[in-house]
């Protein structure tokens, strides 16, 4: 049995260094052969190609713009109105996305508009989404490129994230139907949203497009203390013969480096 492969999410991890940069050589010295990172776009495109060529390490995943944070934003697949700011902001994703060689674009789908009640809003924003969702399977398409939509708690994190279990996501995947698009499952926040990740990992496995692990309730390393059994987990995806990277999308309780154990002890014991 293969073991697992772990990337570095550098928006999380080496936030000791100030820029994506010297992150991206900094998870090549503590060994990791690829990283993700959130936002790229405030970096300049030529020295995070020079950083990522130096390093030898692969882009496996980054996200398409927020939108305007100060205003409230976070993402904008489903936000009534913003679709041509949807569209402006896939296009610079895929600019960077081709320079950087990375495959998969998170493609955000964006908070419920202050003072909207969810119920209200679900259906035209999931049109939008729907629209939106489909015009960059295209584009992606064109490119070689994957689409990936990620649900988000709304217990903890984000109580006005529009696409809030994996059930709501699997079901618009369904209703877009094209097939370079992917389910991201952010094990934290599968947990807390819906609990049974078991199940729901056996369920959706077919459509998952790329994994990420943190402890709960914390969202620490997947080894402090908390309510998810890793090592059940990794076996489980092992089983099913998950082939693509895991993104360390966690917060260190100390520096990134000392929180790197777990992997180490992963891979040892693979190695036995």
């Amino acid at each position: 049995m293969s073991g697992l492969k772990f990337c570095a999410n550098l928006s999380w991890l080496f936030t000791e260094l100030p820029d994506f940069s010297q992150r991206i050589s900094a998870a090549a010295a503590a060994g990791f052969q690829a990283v993700e990172a959130g936002w790229l776009y405030d970096s300049d495109l030529a020295e995070l190609q020079r950083a990522r060529e130096a390093a030898g390490v692969e882009l496996v995943l980054i996200n398409t713009p927020p939108g305007n944070i100060r205003a409230g934003d976070l993402g904008l697949g489903a936000v009534p109105g913003r679709e041509a700011d949807f569209r402006q902001g896939l296009d610079l994703t895929v600019k960077y996305a081709k320079a950087l060689n990375c495959k998969r674009i998170h493609l955000m789908a964006g908070r419920i508009p202050v003072d909207s009640n969810r119920q209200t809003v679900a259906q035209e924003m999931e049109a939008v989404f729907l629209k939106n969702l489909s015009y960059a399977a295209d584009v992606l398409s064109k490119e070689g490129l994957t689409g990936l939509i990620e649900p988000i708690n709304t217990r903890i994190t984000d109580p006005r994230y529009f696409l809030d279990s994996p059930h709501q996501a699997a079901a618009i995947l369904e209703k877009v139907g094209k097939p370079n698009l992917k389910l991201q499952m952010d094990v934290f926040h599968w947990q807390i949203m819906d609990g049974n990740l078991t199940q729901n990992l056996f369920k959706y496995f077919p459509i998952i497009g790329h994994v990420q692990v943190a402890q709960v309730p914390g969202r620490n390393e997947p080894d402090s203390d908390g309510e998810l059994n890793y090592s059940y987990l990794f076996n489980t995806l092992e089983k099913l013969g998950y082939q693509g990277y895991i993104g360390c999308e966690y917060k260190p309780l100390e520096s990134t480096e000392k929180g790197l154990d777990w992997i180490k002890q992963y891979q040892t014991h693979k190695a036995l």
